[in-house]
Parts: structure tokens; sequence; C-alpha cells
């Protein structure tokens, strides 16, 4: 079996690289601090042409997700914020369009995505987290008019999105069978941004509160069919983890990254703190984890890759050891900075908030466990 990424592949990861180099990291503090989304950042992402890695080829795409996997680990290297806004712009705000929508959907707001227009996934709700069964938001049927009430709370882009894909419910007593999804145009009447959180971390990104108020929606607005709602909402976020993974394996590289580099600088008894064993497991132990958590996360990407869907277990697999290797990989990459580690002054800090939430979102660890064991058992 061959672990090595090809020519284009290398080439490609250069050139991310480079990018993230200039354009990404000189920046990702001064974001971080202020919460100001670089949307002139997203502009120049998409004349480099990142958002279109992995959308269908007959739409300008290259049609990988290794390579999709590849640039979401690169740009949340360089900021875990630009990272995740990124990965839902490109992945899981535009799956349901991508794999469910009409001819038309898919030709107009991919074209749009394509030039950097940003997009947003909405579909928590403050009774609907792990539980998406308990959907609240409301739709109904208007001549040829959908018209939306509810609210979504925790959403990713939600306040700079352009459009977003949502799901809403006709009839709670239908359960999963009464859910659809829709395309909502920022500027909609009825539809506007509430409350915007204050986050541990990832920022940029916004994690806003978007509120339906009678928000009266074209017909050609539903994505699918009427009732489809909830299989094309699993199929995204299941589609999604692997570029989570690949998110929080970016973050730790970039963690390991200062780690070693700090170790080799910082003199503690005499010599550098690198040639101390204690620093030095500490160390292998980050490598180690870092490999295997890459690893799982491109096995995932190419399984996707050549089954053309989302492998539940190993997708679940990657995931789950990728956050929870960063989280550790972070912590040791703080605990090596010692005081300094714990201060704003050096970005371990902020690399260690920027990982915390790649055990929650798109499905908490608890859930990608669950996910296992039910594909190893055939349980339900």
């Amino acid at each position: 079996m061959d672990f090595e990424l090809n020519e284009e592949q290398e080439m490609f990861r250069a050139m991310v690289r480079d990018f993230v180099a200039n354009e990404i990291e000189p920046y990702a503090t001064e974001w971080d601090e202020t919460n100001e989304f670089p949307y002139a950042t997203v502009k120049k992402m998409a004349e480099l042409g990142l958002y279109t890695v992995g959308l269908p080829e007959e739409y300008g795409g290259m049609g990988d997700e290794l390579t999709f996997a590849i640039a979401s680990e690169e740009i949340s290297r360089g900021s875990g914020g630009l990272g995740i806004s990124y990965i839902v712009s490109l992945g899981l705000a535009m799956y349901p369009i991508t794999m469910h929508g009409t001819t038309e959907q898919k030709a107009k707001y991919i074209a749009r995505l394509a030039e950097g227009e940003t997009v947003a996934f909405a579909l928590t709700e403050a009774m609907a987290g792990s539980d998406v069964g308990n959907l609240e938001m409301r739709y109904e049927r208007e001549g040829d008019s959908f018209i939306l009430n509810g609210t979504k709370i925790f959403i990713t882009n939600g306040a700079e999105a352009d459009f977003l894909t949502t799901f809403a419910t006709k009839d709670r007593s239908l359960g999963h069978k009464g859910f659809s999804a829709f395309v909502v145009e920022k500027g909609t009447p009825g539809f506007s941004v509430g409350k915007l959180e204050r986050k541990m971390g990832i920022h940029p990104a916004s994690a806003a509160e978007l509120v339906f108020d009678n928000c009266r929606i074209p017909a050609e607005n539903l994505i699918g069919e009427e009732g489809k709602g909830f299989r094309i909402a699993m199929e995204a976020i299941d589609a999604s983890r692997v570029t989570i993974a690949s998110q929080a394996v970016g973050i730790a590289q970039a963690a390991y990254d200062a780690a070693v580099a700090y170790a080799k600088e910082r003199k503690q008894f005499g010599v550098e703190i690198a040639r101390h064993q204690g620093i030095q497991f500490m160390i292998a132990d980050m490598a180690t984890e870092l490999d295997a958590a890459r690893l799982l996360t491109y096995r995932a990407a190419w399984l996707t890759q050549e089954q053309g869907k989302s492998p539940l277990k190993e997708a679940a697999m990657a995931k789950l050891y990728a956050s929870e290797a960063a989280h550790r990989i972070c912590h040791k990459a703080v605990q090596i900075h010692g005081g300094y580690g714990y201060t704003r002054e050096f970005p371990v800090e902020r690399y260690y908030r920027d990982q915390r939430i790649t055990e929650i979102y798109e499905g908490t660890s608890e859930m990608q466990r669950w996910t296992i064991a039910r594909q190893i058992t055939g349980t339900r």
C-alpha cells in the first residue's frame, strides 16, 4: 500500500503552504484578537482556486477529497478560525447542494462559491444538537413559496454568509420524515442575524444565532425532495467529518512545530531543553500521534474518493482520534513552553483554544464512538 502523495498533490500542498506562510500566518493572531473576518484573504484564496477544491469536476472542481483534506489541514495550520470557515463553506454547507441540488442550483451556487462567497450550514437549535431529530424550526408551503419560522444557534459563518443551507420541519409529529432542506440568501426579508457568541477559539469565524421570522423564499430554493431533509443533513455531516479531522491535524502540526522550535532554542540548566529527556519524550509522543492522526485522516479521505461516499467507521475514527490527539499535542506544546505558553505572546495558547472545538462540532467524540461501535457490532 502506497502512503505517499502523488506529485500533483505534493505540488498543491507546497502552493497552499506558501500561501499560508505569506497571507495567513502573519495575520492569524490579529484576527484572533479582533474577531475581524478576513474578507480580503478569502478573496485571494478564491483567486488561487482554493474554493473549487473537492467540488465536482463538471463544475470546475478537482473532485478530489484527499486534496480537499490537504487544503483544510494547511489552512487550519495557519488559522483555525479561517480553516473552519473554509471547511464549512466548501464542504459542510455546500454538500446538500452538490449532493442533492438541481442542475440550476449547482451551477448558480458553485459559481458564487468559487468567487469566494461565504456559506453557512444552519442546522443546530437550542434543543437540537446531537439530537438532530428534535428540530423545532417550521416551514409551510404557500403558493410558489416556502415560509420559514424558527431560530438556529452556534452557526459557523452565520454572520458572514452570503447564502446558507438550512433545515426545517413541516410537522414535528412526522419525526425525521417531516424535515426538508432549503437555500436562504442573505438579505431575504424575515431573515436576520441575532446574537454572536463569544467563543473560546477559532476566531474570526462567527458562531451566530440566525432568526427566521416569516422568512419567505421561492419554491425553487428547496434542496432535493420535501421530507428528505434529515437524510440530506446527515449525509453532509458524515462527509464533513474527514475535513474536521484535517483541521485538527493542521492545528496539531502548528503546535508541534512551535514546540520543537522552542525546545531547540530555550535553555535551562545550561543546555537547550530539547536535550532533557522529559521534553524529548513529549516530543516523541507528539510526533507519533501526529503521524497516526494524519494517516487515519488521509485513509478516510482516500476511501471517500474511492467509494463515492463517506466511510462511516473510518471517517468517525479519523475525526475522533485526530481531534483528541490534537488536544494532547497542544497540551504538551503549552507545557514545553512553560509559563510563556500560557501567554498570548506565543501562538501555542491560540492553538490550544482553537483545538478544543474539534472534539465537539460535526459530532462530539462521544457520538463518534457511538458511530464506530454501531458500525462494528451492527447495532442501532
